[in-house]
């Protein structure tokens, strides 16, 4: 058994495909074997660092020493990248060429393993997916909702000092931008190690084995549930609600529930739903309130109520970064009275057609 993942049979196909920063190419190619030695990393997060474990690393180190010397004689090859070294990418770096046991649990201590340590945008599908080109959204590309955005990134900011923090639901109308203020936590936190994890519908059920994954790594993870609303006989509600209020399974304190909708009752409710009102089983009308109390188990709800026009006209005016002259004015108010309605997503949609756009500001249509 090897501690560190073996090379592919070609190492040259194990080069092609790695992606180094500049510099020394094979000294990177083995790097990515210490950042992917997933059971001892999660060891080493979880665990003391024993003697005899110590003594097994420090073999395998002087092992990796010597397959890059002979890589290096063998493919003596110049830079391969052009991009510079990440700071996990440089103690990953010393590490590999003159490090310890002890760095080395360091290192995945402070820096995660893996996926974890190379992407800041995840989609949680019954298993973990990196996501290589996240949106890039930012809170500058939103207008209005201020003491909103404020609230939630006051929250955030706490939950990333190791304050409490309690679940947060952002809900409101469509196109409002409740989905881009989540994204665009990720581009403003994730230097101080926030990570998003997008969780899927369909794997809400898998949440115990997620919140396990996540609890041993360093960073600090927003779990994403987004355009959340649930059938009244749907399991998953449940598997949510035990998140939310605690179960078997503790939520760890890195973890942070952030969800968005379009509806305040999160449980979609049918008249046939409710009980006669003279119903002879008390508990038919506690099961009802259970199902429509779910969205108070989020500690904070922030509401972001529809646009009118002239916050939508500003909205077009932001994102096209100059006052709007009267045909500009009157062709937005013609787009979003054609059927779209006043949001935030209109005047997106309705600055994409214009030219040019505002920069940073990418065209197209955003969830929200």
């Amino acid at each position: 058994m090897r501690l560190f993942p073996p090379l592919r049979e070609d190492p040259l196909a194990e080069l092609f495909h790695t992606h180094p920063p500049a510099g020394e190419p094979w000294a990177w190619v083995l790097c990515r074997r210490i950042w992917y030695a997933e059971g001892l990393a999660r060891r080493l997060l979880t665990e003391p660092l024993t003697p005899g474990l110590s003594d097994w690393i420090e073999q395998e180190l002087s092992t990796l020493r010597h397959e890059l010397a002979q890589l290096k004689q063998r493919y003596p090859f110049a830079d391969f990248g052009q991009r510079g070294a990440s700071p996990a990418e440089q103690a990953a770096l010393r590490v590999l060429q003159g490090g310890s046991a002890s760095e080395l649990q360091a290192l995945y201590r402070t820096y995660g393993y893996g996926i974890y340590a190379e992407h800041t945008a995840f989609l949680y599908d019954r298993g973990m997916v990196p996501v290589p080109h996240p949106d890039p959204a930012r809170f500058s590309d939103l207008v209005g909702y201020t003491r909103q955005l404020q609230t939630l990134r006051q929250h955030v900011e706490g939950f990333l000092e190791g304050k409490e923090a309690v679940p947060v639901l952002l809900y409101g109308a469509r196109g409002s931008g409740k989905s881009t203020a989540v994204k665009a936590l990720r581009t403003e936190y994730s230097p101080r190690g926030l990570r998003l994890v997008e969780v899927l519908p369909d794997s809400l059920d898998q949440l115990p084995a997620l919140l396990t994954l996540l609890a041993p790594l360093p960073h600090r993870f927003v779990l994403y549930l987004d355009d959340l609303a649930f059938s009244s006989d749907d399991e998953r509600f449940h598997k949510l609600k035990a998140l939310l209020e605690g179960a078997v399974y503790e939520r760890p304190p890195n973890v942070l529930v952030v969800a968005t909708s379009n509806r305040r009752n999160l449980v979609r409710e049918q008249w046939s739903d409710r009980p006669e009102p003279n119903a002879p089983d008390p508990a038919s009308w506690d099961t009802l309130q259970d199902k429509l109390a779910l969205a108070d188990r989020f500690g904070l709800v922030l509401t972001f109520p529809p646009f009118d026009q002239p916050l939508y006209l500003e909205a077009v005016a932001h994102i096209l970064g100059r006052p709007l002259d009267e045909a500009t004015r009157q062709a937005a108010l013609r787009f979003a009275l054609e059927g779209r309605g006043f949001s935030g997503r209109t005047a997106r949609q309705f600055a994409a057609t214009q030219s040019p756009l505002k920069p940073g500001c990418a065209p197209g249509q955003r969830k929200g």
